[in-house]
């Protein structure tokens, strides 16, 4: 008995089954067989079908007499099943790579519920794609296994077949089929999860909906729209036959409103001649169902009461006042955001007339974030070295506490900040200024970047859109073509940019600023550091730090910390700066030994702070081997990784410390105490000698000596050998079991 039956409804789709049929079958899962029903198609969808039933026994090819519709033609493939679990694909759409896997590891941590609701993503005949906006309610935290009584916002979602998997056993149980007509898929699946006994979510997109620009049936103007009717007929019937499932009556009531007024308001479905008719058949139904108790949005209330009376002439003139005073209203805030935005390209254009102010230097992080990574460590360095130098920051207000005194804060987007960029000498950041910025003859920028890249950057994303999401290129290298100077960490880096980053500008290979603290902080500062983060006396500390990932739109941990907790013992605290640690009620009671430090501002006070690092493709890796701690590497989706975002090199085979393909892997790593011992060590003295050639506390010096003062003669300063830099050293630990050995 083969783990998945993937049924495969088959109309008029000659153009995408090929598609359809060959994502199924590169899967890396193998336990399926897929049912390709030919519901009598008048295209090539029935030989396709046969050729591949012919190259693969995993595939069947069903032939049906007649078209029947899509239900049917479901119910039919359903009848050749033989697998524990359904899956219903349509012949247009496409399941992603390894996603039959992800879907079988879920069912199986989540003890084989009844229904496993996943994602999709809308692919536009462009090539664009786009996920579910309600991803968000597939959150993952929680119970593994629920009734839909304790999640009801999964009714929010697109009720279709096929983003979800069925246990076999659950819908024969149950005598669930498929109705005829349009809409078949409601009275599937609401009735579905109102009686699924178990019923689990995977946050992971594993279905490609294909947007064809014509074809698709429900967007046919018809009068079979009319069979929403019937379906809501046997959605009623099937909960007015189960007593216990009352509760949903006035759920489902407001589910009908909502759906008859959006198939009305569509200008594309409903024949004209047939839409009073429509209205009337809907007002009918409203009037029939009725069931008061669900909250309605009070946008939706008047509308909701006019259904119900068949005021359908009234009805149509508050749409159309409606639509009419949303594009006012849109169109009011329009103006005025075009009028304060030509307001500040004109004061922007003035003040680029004026002259440069030679003492001024404008200073940024991450997008405008807090005073933080390289460019904090230049500004120091600025004010002391430079003499009569005004320096400025940019962040938002929220960050504005964690800008120096003598600093000046400059809020995004106002007329300050765009005098600043105006008139400054000096632009350093280790992101993007604003698009709107026009460099000056005379203006020097400094691009500090933000680390050592191990994941792709750059124009070398152009053959990856899932990362590079959009990234207008033209846009990025004009902006390349503004920097002046390029720091650079390591040779590594500077091979790395030059490529990704194409321009004139001169690459600084001194060093990471970002890394001085790590060589200039003693044991005493460190203690301090790890009181304030409530770290105990005696604790070995290790920091989880994992990286955002470009195939998720919800960032999550792949590492159960509470039970690595477990496994290290008391002796030990997990400082948890992972993407995502409350579930949808709320943020979970934490472990008493982690540490959720996500908001904390400054990276490199937690690195100082921990015993060791346990991260996966974040450059972090590559500033934390100069305090010379371990590093575990927790890579359970590397080939994942790769495919989505790609790595200059193989991070497996050059480590910064030991590897984890998994996470019982990683546990036995820390239960051994192999995580710290002599190989640790050897990896980290290899990694940082490549990697860290510069970093000895001087890069802030040598970057300002060089771009704020003109110094060339002596530079870069002489870098001490690996062997005669000190790095910070963690403060004595009393305890058995606390601190590091190397």
């Amino acid at each position: 008995m083969p783990r998945f039956s993937v049924i495969v409804p088959a109309f008029r789709v000659q153009a995408y089954l090929h598609a359809c049929l060959d994502s199924v079958l590169a899967q890396s899962f193998k336990d399926y067989e897929i049912v390709v029903v030919d519901d009598c198609s008048p295209d090539a969808c029935g030989p396709i079908a046969d050729e591949y039933a012919r190259r693969d026994p995993r595939v069947t090819a069903l032939h049906l007499p007649r078209n029947t519709g899509l239900g049917p033609a479901r119910n039919a493939g359903m009848g050749r099943a033989a697998g524990d679990y359904l899956i219903f694909l349509d012949g247009d759409d496409t399941l992603l790579p390894d996603a039959l896997q992800t879907i079988a590891d879920r069912i199986d941590a989540t003890g084989e519920p009844d229904v496993l609701m996943y994602d999709y993503a809308r692919t536009y005949w462009t090539g664009r794609s786009v996920r579910n906006v309600l991803a968000a309610h597939l959150d993952e935290g929680g119970p593994a296994r629920f009734r839909l009584t304790d999640r009801p916002e999964l009714l929010r979602l697109l009720m279709v077949v096929w983003n979800k998997a069925y246990r076999r056993a659950f819908i024969e149980a149950e005598g669930f089929t498929f109705p005829p007509g349009y809409y078949e898929d409601t009275p599937w699946t609401y009735p579905v999860l109102m009686s699924a006994g178990s019923i689990a979510v995977l946050d992971a997109v594993c279905v490609s909906y294909r947007q064809r620009r014509r074809g698709n049936i429900l967007s046919t103007t018809s009068e079979k729209h009319f069979d929403v009717f019937d379906q809501y007929d046997r959605v009623f019937a099937f909960i007015d036959a189960r007593p216990e499932l009352a509760l949903w009556r006035p759920v489902m009531f407001r589910r009908m409103l909502d759906h008859f007024s959006a198939l009305f308001a569509s200008r594309d479905r409903l024949p004209h001649h047939s839409r009073a008719a429509f209205f009337r058949r809907a007002a009918a139904a409203c009037r029939r169902y009725r069931t008061p108790g669900a909250p309605v949005p009070r946008r939706a209330l008047l509308r909701h009461g006019l259904l119900r009376l068949g005021a359908r002439r009234t009805y149509q003139a508050l749409s159309g006042a409606q639509r009419l005073g949303g594009r006012l209203r849109l169109g009011s805030a329009a103006v005025r955001r075009a009028v304060r935005g030509a307001a500040l390209r004109a004061h922007y254009r003035i003040q680029s007339r004026l002259p440069l102010r030679s003492r001024d230097a404008v200073f940024a992080a991450r997008g405008g974030g807090g005073y933080t990574g390289s460019p904090a460590a230049i500004e120091a360095k600025v004010r002391e070295l430079v003499p009569g130098v005004r320096t400025a920051w940019i962040c938002r207000a929220a960050d504005a506490h964690t800008v120096p005194t003598g600093t000046r804060h400059l809020a995004p987007g106002t007329f300050a900040h765009w005098t600043a960029l105006a008139r400054s000498a000096y632009l350093v950041n280790d992101a993007a200024f604003d698009r709107g910025l026009v460099k000056r003859r005379g203006q020097v920028l400094l691009q500090t970047h933000e680390g050592t890249p191990l994941r792709t950057v750059g124009t070398d994303l152009l053959d990856r859109p899932a990362a590079a999401r959009g990234t207008d290129f033209e846009q990025l290298l004009r902006s390349v073509d503004t920097w002046d100077f390029s720091l650079s960490a390591n040779p590594h880096s500077t091979l790395v940019r030059e490529r990704a980053y194409p321009s004139a500008y001169l690459t600084l290979e001194y060093g990471s600023p970002r890394n001085d603290v790590y060589h200039r902080t003693g044991p005493a500062d460190v203690a301090r550091l790890r009181e304030t983060l409530g770290i105990p006396a005696g604790s070995t500390a290790l920091l989880y730090a994992p990286t955002h990932r470009d195939y998720r739109r919800v960032q999550r941990p792949d590492l159960d910390l509470e039970r690595l907790i477990r496994v290290l013992g008391p002796q030990f605290v997990i400082l948890a700066r992972a993407p995502r640690l409350a579930g949808p009620g709320g943020h979970r009671a934490p472990h008493p030994r982690i540490i959720d430090v996500s908001g904390h501002r400054s990276m490199e006070t937690l690195a100082l702070a921990s015993d060791a690092l346990i991260t996966d493709y974040a450059s972090l890796m590559f500033d934390y081997v100069n305090l010379d701690r371990p590093v575990v590497l927790h890579l359970a989706d590397i080939e994942a990784y790769e495919a989505a975002r790609g790595t200059y090199f193989d991070i497996t085979a050059f480590p910064p410390g030991i590897v984890a393909r998994g996470q019982d892997e990683l546990f036995d790593i820390f239960a051994t105490d192999h995580w710290r011992g002599s190989r640790s060590a050897q990896l980290r003295a290899a990694f940082r000698a490549r990697f860290c050639p510069y970093d000895d506390g001087y890069a802030a010096e040598r970057v300002v000596r060089r771009v704020f003062l003109g110094e060339t003669d002596g530079l870069p300063l002489p870098v001490p050998s690996a062997a005669r830099r000190t790095p910070a050293a963690l403060p004595a630990q009393d305890g058995a079991g606390a601190g590091v050995k190397n």
